[in-house]
């Protein structure tokens, strides 16, 4: 994968210039998270063989694991059949995705009609952020 941008081309980008791009650990199959890519993010992902989002919220790039020191390896990239969604197969660095200090963003189940929280907090966010 060495030039991304013919391959880049052939996604079917929504109306904002993004596609949901999902990490997936590389041996598990579990699903870690789900975020956003621009263009420049997938070059950028596969050029430096790490996850790299568009961060809709801060309108910029977004190197996971810039500031926690979770950083996801890239493994394997693939597209589904439409070609409007990234899977990142992925080496999640520190065992945790979520910015709630879990391993994946997806640890909430239905269970009677109520959501209930599946997965214990690895660690404070505060402590992977440095923040208040």
């Amino acid at each position: 994968m060495n030039d991304i941008s013919a391959q880049a081309a052939a996604l079917n980008w929504n109306e904002q210039g993004l596609v949901p791009a999902i990490a997936q650990d590389w041996q598990t199959g579990e699903v870690l998270m789900l975020a956003w890519m621009n263009r420049e993010a997938l070059e950028l992902t596969v050029r430096e063989a790490r996850a790299i989002y568009w961060s809709r919220s801060r309108a910029a790039l977004w190197r996971k694991g810039e500031e926690s020191g979770n950083v996801q390896h890239l493994k394997e990239l693939r597209i589904d059949c439409d070609a409007d969604t990234v899977l990142m197969k992925v080496e999640q660095v520190g065992d945790i995705a979520c910015h709630t200090g879990r391993r994946s963003c997806f640890y909430q189940r239905l269970e009677n009609g109520e959501w209930r929280v599946t997965d214990p907090v690895l660690k404070d966010p505060k402590a992977l952020y440095g923040k208040p």
